[in-house]
């Protein structure tokens, strides 16, 4: 079965567990993250790649809802990094690579669409 026929509550809770653990990993002391040593732009513009597919494969059809989402909670988590008092601070920068991230995971979209056996 494919995940964007699970019923609507089981994708959007599965979909709110992705955004929880992005969540988490965002605002806690970097000093408890692993360093992969790929760098923080990087590692940004995964996380928020894989946000947002991960949203196209439970909703398909919220082409602008999904991608909408991922930059409001990408802007939202940089405020949180500035408050939350942990050592990580707000940088408009990692919002450029959560953006980045949204708008290659949107063109993927867009290309398996226009390019998948119907």
């Amino acid at each position: 079965m494919l995940p964007s026929r699970f019923p609507r509550p089981v994708r959007l809770g599965l979909y709110a567990l992705a955004a929880a653990i992005l969540l988490v990993l965002c605002v806690m002391p970097s000093r408890d993250l692993p360093d992969p040593g790929t760098g923080d732009r990087f590692e940004h513009t995964a996380a928020w790649f894989v946000l947002t597919l991960t949203g196209y494969v439970l909703a398909p059809n919220r082409r602008l809802a999904i991608p909408a989402f991922a930059l409001a909670y990408g802007a939202l988590i940089e405020v949180l990094q500035g408050a939350a008092g942990t050592g990580r601070h707000s940088d408009t920068a990692d919002f450029v690579a959560d953006s980045l991230g949204v708008a290659l995971a949107v063109a993927v979209f867009l290309l398996v669409r226009r390019f998948a056996p119907r």
